[in-house]
């Protein structure tokens, strides 16, 4: 009956490390890294629509279509020429995106990157957000609408510097449009931007006296 019980207990507690290994990572995801060396470094990554991640100190990291494992592999070595030697990097899945979570199955997933809810689009938020990760808002939603809807911004969130990030499907060039999200708050005007699907919004963490 004891051996019986401790088999359970290992497959409930092996279960996830096993799926992990399987899985292969989507944009959308929002993985949980930790650094030994350095905890200042520890923090949740997006995965952005063209599938990379952004690290501190190492820039743009392929994540999409990798495991677990191997991405965490790929951070260390990013991340190795500010270390004395490769740091010993932790990665978790902490949130996979809505699609893959929706259906978890291998032919659902090979369709995920072209599902799209009727009636709606998936924006992606990172930084200073109270809540992060792919989100579907319905059409036509403006990034003022966005952002006093997503559970709003944290208090080290530069408010003056949103940025909205879209990228043309067609030829791969990235527009950066600068938001002054805290003189709109004040009562300024400013133009009704409607969100289009894969864009992204970045806030930005303030920096000091900003």
């Amino acid at each position: 009956m004891f051996k019986t019980f401790l088999g359970l207990m290992l497959a409930v507690l092996l279960a996830p490390a096993a799926w992990a290994q399987g899985y292969s990572i989507q944009p959308g995801d929002v993985l949980q890294m930790e650094v030994l060396e350095d905890p200042s470094l520890n923090r949740s990554l997006l995965v952005l629509p063209d599938g990379t991640v952004s690290l501190p100190l190492a820039g743009s990291v392929r994540a999409s279509g990798k495991s677990v494992e191997a991405l965490r592999s790929a951070i260390s070595a990013a991340l190795a020429s500010n270390f004395a030697a490769p740091p010993s990097v932790t990665l978790s899945v902490g949130q996979l995106n809505p699609v893959t979570s929706a259906v978890n199955n291998a032919a659902a997933q090979a369709a995920a990157a072209n599902y799209q809810p009727y009636g709606t689009v998936a924006v992606y938020a990172m930084g200073e957000f109270n809540t992060q990760g792919r989100i579907e808002v319905e059409s036509g939603t403006t990034l003022l609408q966005f952002l006093a809807q997503t559970g709003g911004l944290s208090r080290f969130a530069a408010t003056k510097r949103i940025q909205l990030r879209r990228t043309d499907k067609k030829t791969g060039t990235e527009t950066v449009y600068n938001y002054n999200y805290k003189a709109v708050q004040a009562g300024a005007k400013a133009p009704a931007i409607r969100l289009r699907d894969g864009d992204v919004i970045v806030a930005p963490e303030r920096k000091l006296f900003e």
